[in-house]
């Protein structure tokens, strides 16, 4: 069986459709749609129109393909609904940033139910539609050809969703981009990047910088003396800091002389294991 959407938008507008169409028409329209029963198939606003081929059946008289002139009209969404529409649109950074990059968010139908609207199709109310064959059913076979390949035409374009129910894409874009979201979403979005330059080179350019030629005295003795004496610190014989931090005469410390000074004795017998002694 030919799958006529690829989206889940195209899915779900046929889900709407076989939620109170009958199966068994749908089925014979989907024959038509994957048969190329549809000979022509235009899209105005909320009007849809195509041609269909019909069948050739003799038992009725029908001896030679007859062309069937389809009329499929959605009820739109009125001017006043659209203003509430799309004040709670602009009210969700990610369903208004998703819209001005030209994406249908999956959880937008929720936001419409709230005002007790519809995107999608809802009930046989939402279609008037018309059909030149004799068949009184409605839908019949062929309108329900047609169904088949608007869902198709979601998938290239999903702001036929909005198209349908009486609002273009560039009136929809527009109004978010006012809102105060959609005024900082917008100013992202219109950013301008900084073009990137070609570079010659991975290595950075040695740049010459003016010097001054110094003379032979100065290139010789320099302009700076350098000092007659040069004082080496002298290091501490005790170079550990637990010792020091003790002091000359710990508690633990009875004699009289200080400890650190008997505890540098002890490390400069170590350090010159006890040779001058």
């Amino acid at each position: 069986m030919t799958k006529f959407s690829r989206t889940w938008w195209g899915d779900r507008f046929i889900q709407a459709l076989e939620a109170f169409t009958e199966e068994g028409r749908l089925q014979r329209g989907r024959s038509y749609a994957n048969g190329g029963k549809v000979k022509s198939f235009e899209i105005e606003q909320n009007h849809i129109t195509a041609q269909v081929k019909g069948t050739v059946n003799p038992y009725f008289g029908v001896y030679k393909e007859p062309t069937y002139h389809i009329s499929i009209e959605i009820t739109p969404i009125s001017k006043t609904q659209w203003k509430y529409a799309i004040e709670k649109l602009s009210s969700k950074a990610s369903i208004v940033s998703r819209l001005l990059l030209n994406e249908v968010p999956e959880n937008i139908e929720d936001t419409f139910s709230t005002l007790g609207l519809y995107l999608l199709p809802h009930s046989k109310k939402d279609f008037k539609t018309k059909c030149s064959c004799p068949d009184s059913a409605n839908p019949c076979k062929h309108i329900a050809g047609v169904y088949y390949l608007v869902a198709s035409q979601l998938d290239n374009n999903p702001f036929l969703l909005f198209e349908l129910r009486g609002i273009s894409k560039t009136e929809l874009q527009a109004k978010l981009a006012e809102s105060s979201l959609g005024k900082v979403l917008s100013e992202e979005l219109n950013t301008k990047e900084i073009p990137l330059e070609a570079s010659t080179s991975f290595y950075t350019r040695l740049e010459k910088q003016p010097s001054q030629k110094p003379t032979a005295r100065e290139f010789w003795l320099s302009t700076k003396r350098l000092p007659q004496t040069i004082e080496i610190p002298t290091q501490s014989s005790v170079s550990a800091i637990l010792i020091k931090k003790e002091g000359d005469f710990p508690a633990f410390w009875q004699k009289d002389n200080s400890f650190i000074e008997a505890m540098e004795e002890l490390y400069r017998r170590v350090k010159t294991k006890n040779q001058n002694f």
